[in-house]
């Protein structure tokens, strides 16, 4: 279904996804349950005709949106999309600014040459401009506006250095796509965009490893330069060696309430027992680590595993699996059972190519190898962890 847009109303504002930790195609909140991102036709038609098997381990897809560009009395650049006449399932429209505005002042401090002066932004000032839902409580903590909590950001030797705003990731690529659009478009020029599930919603404290999985990560339609260049990519790296790598994660700590995040240069430096290590940071709350999330991850993995093994002529080139987990302490019933709140996410399918799509330079036969080879280390090296190995 593709939804229609109306053009006689007020535009939606779109919200920088702030839990976005990986890629490098902007995704922006378009309500509490709904993200987007730029449409690309081989995505778009890898959703509208998903097999029934991997329904749960996407995201809903929910049609299209158009979207254009929008600056403001002082000048500021904001995506606005037209509101939809129909959709599918929940959408609550947020009219909450937020985090337009302090995205706005951030590309305003970011244009003038300055640092951004969080440590000037006292909370209370801004107490009366944000409401207490929790996707601002969860802006509120990923932007850090109290400059005594600090983020942790980890280099690429493990050091922890501080940095006092937020999560950058989502914020990069947002900038990044604004000012391509800026600079190659016509401000009214119209943009189609995939509305899609956003898979984080009913989570607290959504922890999220974003892993870039396969063997080979450039399309069919690739040129030569940048088929080299992946393969290089892939070469130096645990996608190689393991069929998987870290392209970002998040990791609520609970001793210092706040997020620990790696980018994908951290990943792509990694040696396989840096993999190993890594994958246990993402289930240590800094603490203890996680033992109640292995079973159940495992467990989704593994009927991941079966599902792609089931799935002929398909190769999910440079696609991406997000595994999920809420940051809040476990749920305890009163029956003594524990209540742990875990997702397995496949993303990211514009290189994904299968027999019968459009434009598709080559047909395979079987399912894919490198895909299958990645998770089958992913789920030894958890069971491993779990094993005390």
């Amino acid at each position: 279904m593709v939804v229609q847009d109306s053009m006689d109303t007020p535009g939606v504002p779109l919200e920088p996804f702030l839990h976005q930790v990986g890629g490098h195609l902007s995704v922006l909140k378009y309500d509490e349950y709904t993200v987007c991102k730029p449409l690309i036709s081989q995505e778009q038609r890898f959703y509208e005709s998903l097999p029934l098997a991997m329904k749960r381990f996407t995201p809903q897809y929910k049609g299209t949106i158009t979207v254009h560009l929008q600056k403001d009395s002082r000048g500021h650049l904001s995506l606005v999309a037209n509101p939809l006449k129909e959709i599918r399932g929940p959408f609550q429209v947020s009219t909450e600014s937020a985090a337009v505005a302090i995205w706005q002042t951030l590309q305003q401090a970011t244009s003038s040459g300055g640092a951004l002066p969080l440590p000037q932004w006292q909370h209370t000032q801004l107490a009366h401009s944000l409401k207490e839902s929790p996707a601002t409580a969860l802006l509120r903590s990923k932007l850090h506006l109290k400059a005594q909590v600090p983020s942790l950001v980890e280099d690429v030797n493990g050091n922890q250095t501080e940095r006092r705003s937020f999560n950058p990731w989502g914020l990069h690529c947002h900038q990044a796509h604004l000012s391509r659009l800026c600079a190659e478009y016509p401000e009214n020029k119209r943009h189609r965009f995939l509305l899609l599930e956003n898979v984080v919603s009913q989570y607290k404290h959504p922890c999220i490893l974003d892993l870039k999985m396969g063997t080979r990560q450039h399309g069919d339609d690739a040129s030569e330069e940048k088929k080299a260049r992946h393969m290089r990519k892939c070469a130096r790296s645990t996608s190689a060696c393991l069929g998987v790598r870290i392209c970002g994660m998040q990791v609520y700590q609970t001793d210092k309430k706040h997020f620990l995040f790696k980018d994908k240069y951290y990943g792509r430096k990694l040696s396989v027992e840096g993999f190993r290590q890594a994958l246990h940071q993402f289930l240590h709350d800094g603490t203890r680590l996680r033992m109640e999330l292995l079973e159940p991850i495992q467990r989704q993995l593994r009927a991941l595993l079966s599902v792609i093994r089931s799935q002929s002529s398909y190769r999910f080139y440079s696609s991406s699996l997000l595994i999920i987990y809420d940051g809040q302490e476990t749920l305890q019933m009163p029956h003594g059972s524990n209540v742990v709140k875990v997702d397995i996410r496949m993303i990211d399918f514009a290189h994904t190519t299968y027999k019968g799509s459009w434009n598709e330079h080559t047909t395979y036969d079987g399912p894919d190898p490198g895909y299958i080879f990645g998770l089958e280390n992913l789920i030894q090296i958890l069971q491993d962890i779990q094993e005390g190995e």
